[in-house]
């Protein structure tokens, strides 16, 4: 394929933006929809209105980290049970019970996506938590 026919190719994907989610921290950008599925980067938990980390604690900053998400999924018309599969990274598993309690207090008790939780050396800007989502868009 030519350039020009690359250049005049027709997008297979969308970026997507919300002014309600920090913005991205690096050359990437907030979530990505294609093929009827969107993709966000990983959130750190960043307020958006200040810029800044909301604490030092973990809790903090995974209902933060959440809210980031669903930020970016009602930028595509989509809300919580759109998503299928979350990622998450924590700064040290020891905080694995406290993931569980904050997922409870902001999924309620059922209709939990499906989810792989690691432990990480290290997360941007000294994050605690960090979670990734993948959801539908139908």
């Amino acid at each position: 394929m030519s350039k020009k026919d690359i250049e005049n190719r027709k997008p297979i994907r969308e970026l997507i933006q919300s002014d309600n989610a920090p913005n991205a921290v690096g050359t990437y950008s907030q979530a990505v929809s294609a093929g009827g599925f969107l993709y966000t980067s990983g959130q750190v938990g960043i307020n958006p209105a200040t810029g800044e980390m909301v604490s030092n604690d973990v809790k903090p900053q995974c209902l933060q980290v959440l809210k980031n998400i669903l930020a970016i999924l009602e930028a595509k018309n989509l809300s919580l049970v759109n998503i299928i599969k979350l990622n998450v990274y924590l700064k040290d598993l020891n905080d694995f019970s406290i993931l569980n309690e904050t997922f409870i207090e902001f999924f309620g008790k059922t209709n939990f996506p499906a989810r792989s939780t690691v432990e990480v050396a290290g997360l941007p800007l000294g994050a605690r938590v960090e979670i990734d989502c993948i959801a539908i868009e139908s």
